[in-house]
């Protein structure tokens, strides 16, 4: 393959849910960079539109669409609209979230919490991941993101939950890259470390980070756009036999708190 070529999504066309802001925002900037044409899905379309002018200010192409990822026919709107506007989807980033932030009290949070969990970090990624999966093969090509954590690998208090839900998204992608091999589509995870979002700055004190970095060889936190670098490497050509992997973009350790 030509080195020019191996970042190259001229022609393809990306979809990444949560794409108004931190680590989604950053995914779609960095894809329409390398050619995709991006439909920035979000909860708040208000946000995905910001993302569209930046992309569009800098020469990208982008469209905006909201999409609650807990609603099935919101997914499939989200599919239809984005095979209507561009003709296929070869990308999709899984990037819509929630949970975390060490807040699950095992005796505090209901099944009702359980299953908003569950519903936005795994069967939301599955669902959208089926929906795709015929564009992507009759296009032939297709690489399925999922964002996952490294909450999914860690032990740590009030994280049952979300951690756990995580730990499915790992074990999901990894069985799919077997299922969806065949059809010519990739499957892969991008596990963020503790990265600087807007998530994060509701729970990060400079004694919390300073616990982080204790555990962590590159001293810094993550950022966004570290994040993105492996997005864009798993969506490019760059990584067409790489499948069924959890990458943990971390700064080589773990930021977990004593």
């Amino acid at each position: 393959m030509e080195f020019d070529k191996l970042f190259d999504l001229s022609g393809k066309v990306a979809v990444v849910t949560g794409g108004g802001d931190g680590i989604g925002k950053a995914a779609c900037e960095v894809l329409a960079a390398a050619g995709a044409s991006v439909v920035v899905s979000n909860l708040s379309l208000e946000k995905a539109e910001s993302t569209v002018d930046g992309i569009v200010k800098a020469g990208g192409k982008a469209v905006a669409v909201k999409c609650d990822v807990m609603n099935k026919e919101d997914l499939s709107n989200l599919v239809s609209f984005a095979v209507k506007t561009y003709g296929t989807i070869n990308i999709l980033v899984n990037n819509a979230g929630l949970g975390g932030g060490g807040r699950e009290n095992p005796f505090d949070i209901d099944l009702d919490y359980v299953e908003r969990i569950y519903t936005i970090n795994v069967f939301a990624p599955w669902q959208l991941s089926k929906l795709v999966a015929p564009y992507m093969k009759e296009s032939g090509y297709g690489s399925i993101i999922n964002i996952t954590s490294m909450s999914s690998i860690n032990n740590s208090p009030a994280m049952a939950i979300y951690g756990s839900s995580k730990a499915a998204l790992n074990h999901m992608a990894s069985n799919l890259a077997f299922d969806y091999g065949p059809m010519g589509i990739r499957v892969n995870n991008v596990g963020p470390g503790a990265t600087k979002t807007r998530a994060l700055s509701t729970v990060l004190t400079p004694e919390i980070e300073a616990k982080m970095l204790a555990h962590t060889p590159i001293k810094r936190l993550g950022e966004v756009s570290d994040i993105a670098g492996a997005v864009l490497y798993f969506a490019s050509p760059v990584s067409e036999w790489v499948s069924g992997q959890v990458l943990m973009v971390n700064g080589g350790g773990v930021q977990t708190l004593d």
